[in-house]
């Protein structure tokens, strides 16, 4: 769940941003669901740039650089680094400060609590309230956060310690990502700007990914 990454090349809209995040939680057709307008185009864009990042060269090799005993759960780990290289490399991409930037998508989230299925609600509040964010920079931090993800999934599943993949080759993730990040950037502000621009964006959502 690359919270950041979505928040960063979502719009800047408060409903929008939250659909952002909603991406990870809601199935179905955007075009059927019960939600603000704003909040459906954010999770329509969300599932237009997951999938430009899941056939995406570089992210491809990002995946492959995961070990075999891991590699089903890439995809995972994949996002969570890169989520942690944005917030390490954030000045490149955005001319705000990081802590900025993300306090004001915390308040943006907690004060639309009411808009949330109650999964999504349950951690998009902690994410607020424990500044996830800000605090993936941190390899401790990021550390945690996949290891208490693998206690939420099946048992006996490999994911605990998956930090120890990036630590490995760093060198090569970051390069990845370095090289990912300006052309997710320019994919997302087209769609986005498709989106806008749509004498019918309502058909647009229709013809969207059915699920995230």
């Amino acid at each position: 769940m690359n919270f950041l990454a979505h928040l960063r090349l979502g719009p800047d809209d408060p409903q929008q941003a939250l659909g952002g995040l909603l991406g990870d939680f809601v199935k179905g057709p955007v075009a059927a669901m019960t939600l603000p307008d704003p909040v459906r185009q954010g999770i329509w864009l969300h599932r237009r740039i997951d999938a430009f990042t899941d056939r995406h060269p570089l992210v491809l090799r990002s995946k492959a650089r995961v070990s075999g005993d891991r590699r089903r759960y890439a995809g995972i780990m994949v996002d969570m680094f890169y989520d942690h290289l944005l917030a390490r490399h954030w000045h490149q991409f955005d001319d705000q400060p990081l802590a900025a930037f993300t306090a004001r998508m915390y308040q943006a989230v907690l004060a639309q609590q009411t808009l949330m299925p109650e999964r999504a609600r349950t951690v998009l509040v902690r994410m607020a309230e424990q500044d996830w964010l800000g605090s993936y920079a941190d390899l401790q931090n990021l550390h945690q956060a996949l290891n208490n993800m693998a206690r939420r999934l099946r048992p006996a599943n490999p994911l605990p310690g998956a930090v120890h993949e990036l630590e490995r080759d760093y060198p090569g993730f970051e390069a990845d990502f370095l090289g990912f990040m300006p052309e997710v950037i320019a994919f997302s502000e087209a769609q986005a700007t498709a989106l806008r621009e749509s004498a019918d964006w309502q058909l647009l959502l229709s013809s969207s990914i059915s699920s995230a």
